[in-house]
């Protein structure tokens, strides 16, 4: 399915409004003049509100893109779109992309 994609400036979130950062940007495929990202580096979670053992399994530390483009790669990598499916960890809940680019899609 195709999708815009994602780079380091777009807003992505774990369900419990941390904010996700990436930690690897692949500068090979630029858009609106920032480097895009591939679902094989990590995002790191910051001020995620899930409380932690006993009450909780959170909070959200980092979190990882299990899909992303199946026809366009960089470096040999499916690079992140606004339709790719992400977790958190250790909770298992999703990252959730609340804003990026809207000027290129990929599928």
């Amino acid at each position: 399915m195709p999708g815009f994609l994602v780079h380091v400036g777009a807003t992505v979130t774990c369900s419990h409004g941390g904010q996700a950062q990436p930690t690897v940007p692949n500068p090979r495929v630029m858009v609106m003049g920032q480097p895009t990202v591939t679902i094989a580096g990590p995002y790191t979670v910051a001020g995620c509100a899930l409380p932690p053992p006993p009450s909780g399994n959170g909070p959200c530390v980092t979190g990882q893109w299990t899909v992303g483009t199946v026809r366009v790669t960089s470096n040999g990598q499916p690079l992140v779109i606004l339709s790719s499916v992400g977790l958190c960890a250790p909770s298992g809940t999703p990252l959730i992309i609340a804003a990026t680019q809207t000027r290129v899609t990929a599928t």
